[in-house]
């Protein structure tokens, strides 16, 4: 259930220092970022090695829910792990007419905290449905419904939205004043994602259509 709080309250380890004007806590602002995007990357130690793996995710109040293989080095512990999970979009290449004020535009999201395996099946259920809907809408509704082993064969990690941050950069390039006088262009390049016409397997049932995709924009509708 989410809480009343409208912020994240900073820790000492996402209080943002650099460019902390950027920094983002808002909980609205975080949660429209992580409802955009649909790959993180997780960061976790064992055996005292750092890894970081790719992988899907998908929100549900004040859990990020990610799943895998329990052959995996992130699933295999039946324990708690600290993690970092970080979630950035790409909005627009910042193209200023120096190199060292070249930038990008972008919001991104860092989340630290222990997470938890998922054990009951009701849960994870739950968050499979999630995984699902996040990425194309409804669309755990239009087909098969896993097994209970195919839910055994599933782990799920639940980390909780505690430790969290946001950093944010908007706007055109800033340029030193000497350099507005250089014949160079200067301005943002916007970046988009977008999906693609769908191609059938081949083995499409007669009269099937294919899924209506839908991602959610920056003013959270669907597009």
């Amino acid at each position: 259930m989410e809480t009343s709080t409208p912020s994240y309250v900073p820790t000492d380890r996402t209080q943002v220092r650099r460019r902390s004007q950027r920094g983002v806590y808002d909980k609205a602002q975080v949660h429209a970022i992580l409802d955009e995007g649909f790959i993180c990357h997780v960061g976790f130690v064992i055996d005292g090695r750092p890894h970081v793996v790719p992988t899907a995710y998908a929100r549900e109040g004040e859990q990020v829910y990610i799943h895998g293989s329990p052959a995996s080095r992130l699933m295999k512990s039946d324990q708690e792990i600290d993690l970092c999970l970080t979630v950035t979009l790409v909005d627009g290449l910042v193209l200023a007419r120096s190199a060292f004020h070249t930038s990008i535009n972008y919001r991104s999201v860092v989340i630290l905290g222990k997470a938890r395996p998922v054990t009951d099946l009701i849960e994870k259920w739950q968050a499979l449905r999630s995984f699902t809907n996040h990425v194309i809408t409804g669309r755990w509704e239009q087909v098969k419904q896993p097994t209970e082993s195919e839910l055994k064969a599933t782990s799920v990690l639940s980390l909780p939205l505690e430790e969290v941050s946001a950093k944010v950069r908007t706007g055109p390039p800033i340029d030193d004043d000497e350099d507005y006088a250089l014949p160079v262009w200067g301005g943002v390049v916007p970046v988009t994602q977008l999906f693609g016409q769908p191609v059938d397997d081949g083995r499409v049932l007669e009269g099937i259509a294919a899924p209506r995709l839908s991602r959610p924009s920056r003013n959270g509708n669907h597009s």
